[in-house]
């Protein structure tokens, strides 16, 4: 019978560092989405980045084997998921302004 050895709260491993990355396309997502609210530009960029980070989150979560402070990125990949659909959404809804689908002129 083997026990899984602790994982320290600094250790960077692979789950973790997936889970990082996918907050970070994430995140970037949310400031392209925001920029795309204000200018009218990049809302493709920012649905793009949001649907990456959320896909790349929601595969950390799908993998993990174990909860919060195993070292598998749980965490993060529920970070990454929440802030990839933050992005998609300001990224979607961005997109439907400069199509005039929603709050446009008529």
């Amino acid at each position: 019978m083997s026990v899984a050895a602790a994982v320290s709260s600094y250790a960077l491993t692979p789950g973790r560092v997936w889970s990082v990355v996918a907050a970070i396309v994430g995140l970037a997502g949310v400031v392209a989405g925001g920029l795309a609210l204000a200018c009218g530009r990049g809302a493709v960029a920012a649905l793009a980045a949001g649907l990456a980070g959320a896909a790349g989150g929601g595969v950390v979560v799908a993998a993990a084997k174990g909860g919060p402070g195993t070292g598998y990125g749980i965490v993060g990949g529920y970070a990454a998921l929440v802030i990839g659909v933050v992005a998609a959404a300001l990224g979607g809804l961005a997109l439907a302004r400069a199509r005039d689908f929603v709050g446009g002129r008529r």
